[in-house]
């Protein structure tokens, strides 16, 4: 008989790893997906500038090309931010300034002074 295969609780998980902490995501894993985004966006302006130059080729309207030039312009930004953003936070996650909203204000009223 051959031999069967285990049937445990979580069927067809055996090969992915379970996440059994809660811990974030290292550093090392963080900074490469950064890199990756940053990459992934600014790969995009190269394609821009040729199709401004096709668009100029074909069409010879400098219109086209300067709008599509004109888009690739923010790129470099966009890609900055969206690199440098921190991963999203958990639901988890304490907010530092959960402890502050339960404040209560200073009253403010008439108080009675000393005029010297």
């Amino acid at each position: 008989m051959p031999p069967r295969p285990t049937q445990g609780f979580f069927r067809g998980a055996a090969d992915e790893p379970v996440l059994i902490t809660e811990a974030q995501t290292s550093l090392e894993q963080q900074h490469r997906d950064r890199v990756r985004r940053y990459t992934i966006l600014m790969a995009f302006r190269i394609p821009c500038l040729i199709l401004a130059a096709v668009a100029y080729s074909m069409w010879e309207n400098w219109v086209i090309s300067l709008l599509i030039i004109g888009v690739s312009i923010p790129l470099p930004w966009v890609a900055v931010l969206v690199a440098n953003d921190r991963p999203p936070r958990s639901k988890d996650e304490p907010s530092r300034w959960d402890g502050r909203r339960n404040q209560i204000a200073l009253e403010s009223g008439h108080h009675r002074s000393i005029d010297g």
